[in-house]
C-alpha cells in the first residue's frame, strides 16, 4: 500500500472513532455502518481522484458530488408527505424535506433522542463533513496535524452534547480513547510517508547547530513539520478535554424526553418529579411545519370535545417561571382513589371511561397522556404514580435510562365529570391547606396584574363568576390575539408584558389566568397536554403535534380541579359550564368563543362582510384565517423551495463541466488578446491537457518538434506548430519592427489543437477537454499569491520593526 493510500484509510479510520462519541445522542447505533459505509465511499473516491491525478479542487468537488448523489439515494423517499412522483421530489425535494424534519427533530427530542430518518440524516451528513475535511487536510494537502481541528470540532460538539444529557460533563473515556487513537494513528502513517520521503536516516552524529540553522541538512527541515505537528496534536487534545467541561448544559422540554433525570429527595415514599419547563417544546410543537401523529386512541365517551389528554401539571410559580414542584412518587395503584374535593353529588353524576392509546414511536416522553381525572390504567413497563397530580412517570430501568411511553399501548379508565354552573357557584371556601399552596404569588408579581384582575371581576359575588369573567376577558372581550410566534417567557415580567402587548399563545393565557386567579384567592394551577384531536371515519382518533396545549384549572371544594379556557384559539372546546348564563348584547362586545368540537372539522373561513364578531377574535376569518389553517404538506414544497433544489440539482450536474468551460474561455481570452507569447503558452497547454507535459528546458523550435512527434501530428497540424514557433522565435529574437504581425496566429493554434486532440484516444480525448491537466495553473497561480501576499506582510511588518524607537539603550 502507498503512502497516500494509507493516508486515506487511516483518515478514515480517524474520522469515524470520533463519530463514536456520536452515538450517545440517540438512542440506536444503527445509523453508524451507514456513515461507514458512505464514508468508505467517499475516500475511495478521493483516492482515485488523486491516483489520475486530477487538480485538488476536482478531487473535492468529485467526492462532495457522490456523496451527495450517495445521501439522495439512501434517504429519498423517505417523507411521504411531499407530493409528486418525478426523479426531482424523490431526489432532491423530498431530500430537503427530510434534511428539515431532522432539523426540527433535534429541537423536539431531549437526548438520547429517537433514531428517526431525519436525525440519521443530519448524522450521516455529519460524519461525511468531517470526513471530507479531515481527508482534504491530511491526504490532499497533506497536512495531518491539521486534520486534528475538524475531529476536535465533532468530538466536542458530542461530547459537550452528551454530557449535557447525562449530566456527567462530558463523554465517557472510552470515546475521547477512541477519538485520540484514531488521530494519533493518522499523525504516524503521515510521518512515516514523510519519512519513506526523506529517506532513512542511520545514526550519526548530530549536525551542528550552525549547520541546522542554515539549512545544510535534511533534517532540519524534516523537524519543522514535526514540531507543528506536535503543537497542533498538543492543542486540539487539550481543547477535546477542555471544551466539553464549558459547553452549556441544555435544557429538556414536557414534549422531549422529558423531566431530568427524574431523581430528588421526597418524603421517604419514592424518587421525586423534577421541575420540568415545557415552554420550548410546546411552542416548537404548535410552529413545527411536519404537524405529524404522536397519538391516537379510542374512546366510549359521549363528549370527545371533553376528551383532553393531560401529561402533568405545573402547580408552583416562583417569580421566574411555573413548573411542577417535587412530589413524591409512589407505586401505580390497582384503582386509583376518587379525586381531590370532588363529592359524592358530582360523583354521582359522573360516566367512567374508557380510553385505549397508543403512541407513535417518536413520542419518547416520560410523562404518560391520560385523560383527567383517571381511575385506573392497564399499561406495560415500569411506571410510578404521583397522587396530587394524578401522573404517571416513568421509572428508571437503568442508568442514564427511563421508562417513556415511545410507541406504547395502554388502556386508561376515567371519570367524565359533569358539574353544573350551579355547583361551582354554591361551592364553599376551599380546603385549607389545597387554598394555602395554591394561591401562593411572588413578591415580584407586578401590581398590573392584581389590578386587572379586580377590575375584570369587579362585581363578582363568588370564585366562580370571577373564574367566568377572566376567562371571558382574555378569550372574548380583552381584545387579545392568537399568535404562536411571541416569545414564551411565563415570569412576572413576561405576564406584565403579555397584558400590556395582548397576544400570545396557549402558554401565555393559561399562566396569566392562573396567575390572576391567584391573586383573587381561587387556588390555580396550569395543566400541560393536548387537545382531544380529531376523529378519523373508522373512528380512530388522531391527535398531533399542534394539539400541544396548556390550560388553567382552578380549585372549587365539592367539584375540585375543574378546567377552564382563557385561549382564543380555533379547536378549542369552552367547557359548557364555565359559558355565561346569558350572552353579551352590547355592540362592542363580542360573544364567548365558540365551542368547537374536536371531532369535527370547522368549516372554510367566512367572508368579512358575514364573520362574527367572536369569530374575528378568534382569527377565523378572511385570507389570514385560511393562510394559518393551511396544513404543512397539503401543497408540498413552495415555489422558491422547488427552485432553489433545481438550481442547486442543476449545480452539483455542472460540477463536471466547469474546467471545460473554464479552459474555453482561457483560450478565447489568450487568442484573441493576438499576442504570440499568450497564444504560445495556449499551444503549450493544450499539449499538457492531451499527455505532453511541458519542457521549459527547450527552444521554442525544439519544443515544437517535441510536439509534433508526441502527438504524432499530420502535416498540416505539424506545419501549423511550426509557424507558431517560429512567430515566437521572432518575437523574442528579432528587433522590434524587422518582421510584420502574424494574422493567422489563431487559426495555427486551433488547427494544432484538432490535430493534437484526433491524435489521441476517445478516453485522453474526453480527458483533455473535461479534466484538463493544464488546470494545476490555478493552483499555482494561488499559491503565487498568497507567497507574494505573505512576503509584502512579512516585509511590512520587517519596516515596522526597524521603525519603532529601541528604549532603554544606553
Amino acid at each position: 500500500m502507498s503512502g497516500r493510500a494509507r493516508l486515506t484509510v487511516f483518515a478514515a479510520l480517524a474520522t469515524l472513532f470520533t463519530a463514536w462519541s456520536l452515538n450517545p445522542l440517540v438512542e440506536s447505533g444503527g445509523w453508524l455502518p451507514q456513515a461507514a459505509l458512505l464514508l468508505a465511499l467517499q475516500s475511495a473516491v478521493g483516492a482515485g481522484a488523486r491516483r489520475v491525478p486530477l487538480a485538488r479542487t476536482l478531487t473535492v468537488a468529485a467526492q462532495v458530488l457522490v456523496s451527495l448523489l450517495a445521501l439522495m439515494l439512501l434517504f429519498g423517499g423517505k417523507m411521504q408527505s411531499v407530493a409528486g412522483d418525478g426523479l426531482l421530489d424523490y431526489l432532491v425535494t423530498d431530500f430537503g424535506a427530510l434534511f428539515r424534519q431532522g432539523v426540527q427533530d433535534v429541537n423536539e427530542f431531549s437526548m438520547p433522542a429517537p433514531l428517526t430518518d431525519g436525525i440519521r440524516l443530519l448524522l450521516v451528513s455529519g460524519v461525511l463533513l468531517i470526513g471530507l475535511l479531515v481527508d482534504l487536510l491530511a491526504v490532499t494537502v497533506r497536512t495531518a496535524a491539521a486534520a486534528g481541528l475538524p475531529l476536535l470540532a465533532l468530538y466536542s460538539v458530542a461530547a459537550g452534547l452528551s454530557g449535557a444529557a447525562t449530566g456527567s460533563g462530558g463523554a465517557s473515556w472510552f470515546s475521547f480513547l477512541l477519538a485520540g487513537t484514531g488521530y494519533l494513528l493518522l499523525l504516524l502513517s503521515e510521518g512515516r510517508d514523510r519519512l519513506a520521503q526523506w529517506g532513512r536516516v542511520f545514526g550519526a552524529a548530530a549536525p551542528s547547530r550552525g549547520k541546522v540553522a542554515a539549512g545544510y541538512t535534511g533534517g532540519a527541515q524534516a523537524l519543522a513539520p514535526v514540531r507543528t505537528g506536535r503543537r497542533i496534536g498538543a492543542v486540539a487534545l487539550g481543547l477535546a478535554l477542555a471544551v466539553p467541561a464549558v459547553l452549556p448544559s441544555l435544557g429538556t422540554g414536557v414534549l422531549g424526553t422529558g423531566g431530568g433525570t427524574g431523581e430528588g429527595e421526597g418524603n421517604g415514599l419514592g424518587p421525586s418529579i423534577q421541575a420540568v419547563n415545557p415552554l420550548v417544546s410546546l411552542q416548537s410543537s404548535l410552529n413545527t411545519q411536519d404537524n405529524r401523529v404522536v397519538l391516537r386512541y379510542r374512546t366510549d365517551s359521549p363528549q370527545l370535545s371533553e376528551q383532553y389528554l393531560r401529561i402533568l401539571a405545573l402547580d408552583e410559580f416562583n417569580g421566574i417561571k411555573w413548573e411542577a414542584s417535587g412530589r413524591a412518587l409512589t407505586d401505580v395503584p390497582k384503582r386509583m382513589p376518587n379525586p381531590p374535593g370532588v363529592s359524592d353529588g358530582v360523583l354521582n353524576g359522573a360516566t367512567e371511561v374508557q380510553t385505549f392509546i397508543s403512541s407513535a414511536q417518536t413520542y419518547a416522553q416520560r410523562y404518560l397522556p391520560m385523560p383527567y381525572p383517571a381511575t385506573g390504567v392497564d399499561i406495560a413497563g415500569k411506571w410510578r404514580f404521583e397522587p396530587a397530580g394524578r401522573t404517571l412517570v416513568g421509572d428508571q430501568l437503568g442508568k442514564d435510562k427511563f421508562q417513556n411511553a415511545q410507541g406504547v399501548q395502554y388502556s386508561v379508565r376515567s371519570l367524565l365529570l359533569n358539574p353544573t354552573a350551579a355547583q361551582l357557584r354554591s361551592a364553599p371556601a376551599a380546603n385549607p391547606e389545597i387554598a394555602t399552596e395554591y394561591t401562593k404569588v411572588p413578591d415580584n408579581l407586578p401590581e398590573v396584574v392584581v389590578r386587572t384582575a379586580r377590575e375584570v371581576t369587579r362585581g363578582t359575588k363568588d370564585d366562580y363568576s370571577a373564574a367566568v369573567k377572566l376567562q371571558d376577558y382574555f378569550a372574548v372581550s380583552g381584545g387579545f390575539r392568537y399568535d404562536t410566534k411571541v416569545s414564551s417567557g411565563t415570569g412576572s415580567q413576561a405576564i406584565a408584558k403579555f397584558l400590556a402587548d395582548k397576544e400570545g399563545f396557549c402558554v401565555h393565557f393559561a399562566f396569566s389566568m392562573a396567575s390572576m386567579a391567584r391573586t383573587l384567592g381561587i387556588p390555580a394551577r396550569v395543566a400541560v397536554g393536548f387537545t382531544p384531536g380529531v376523529k378519523q371515519s373508522d373512528g380512530v382518533v388522531n391527535v398531533s403535534m399542534r394539539d400541544a396545549h396548556a390550560w388553567p384549572e382552578l380549585y372549587f371544594e365539592g367539584v375540585g380541579w375543574t378546567r377552564f379556557e382563557p385561549t382564543p384559539r380555533s379547536g378549542i372546546t369552552v367547557p359548557d359550564y364555565s359559558r355565561p348564563a346569558t350572552p353579551q348584547t352590547l355592540p362592542n362586545v363580542p360573544t364567548a368563543a365558540p365551542s368547537a368540537s374536536a371531532a369535527q372539522p370547522s368549516a372554510g373561513p367566512s367572508t368579512a362582510d358575514d364573520c362574527p364578531a367572536d369569530q374575528k377574535k378568534l382569527g377565523e376569518c378572511g385570507p389570514a384565517a385560511a393562510q394559518r389553517n393551511t396544513g404543512a404538506g397539503g401543497d408540498g414544497p413552495s415555489a422558491g423551495t422547488v427552485l432553489a433544489w433545481t438550481a442547486a440539482g442543476i449545480l452539483l450536474l455542472a460540477l463536471p463541466v466547469l474546467p471545460f468551460l473554464w479552459r474555453g474561455r482561457l483560450r478565447a481570452r489568450r487568442l484573441g488578446s493576438g499576442q504570440v507569447l499568450a497564444a504560445w503558452r495556449e499551444l503549450g497547454d493544450t499539449a499538457w491537457d492531451v499527455g505532453i507535459t511541458p519542457d521549459e528546458a527547450l527552444s521554442p523550435r525544439g519544443a515544437a518538434d517535441r510536439v509534433v512527434s508526441l502527438g504524432r501530428l499530420d502535416a498540416e497540424a505539424a506545419d501549423a506548430v511550426r509557424r507558431v514557433a517560429g512567430a515566437v522565435e521572432r518575437e523574442l529574437y528579432a528587433p522590434p519592427g524587422a518582421e510584420p504581425s502574424y494574422g493567422e496566429l489563431a487559426r495555427d493554434v486551433l488547427a494544432a489543437r484538432a490535430g493534437l486532440l484526433a491524435g489521441v484516444s476517445r478516453r485522453s480525448r474526453l480527458r483533455a477537454l473535461f479534466l484538463p491537466r493544464s488546470a494545476a495553473r490555478v493552483g499555482w497561480a494561488a499559491s503565487a499569491r498568497w507567497a507574494a501576499l505573505t512576503d509584502r506582510a512579512a516585509s511590512a511588518a520587517a519596516r515596522m520593526r526597524t521603525q519603532i524607537p529601541l528604549r532603554g539603550r544606553g
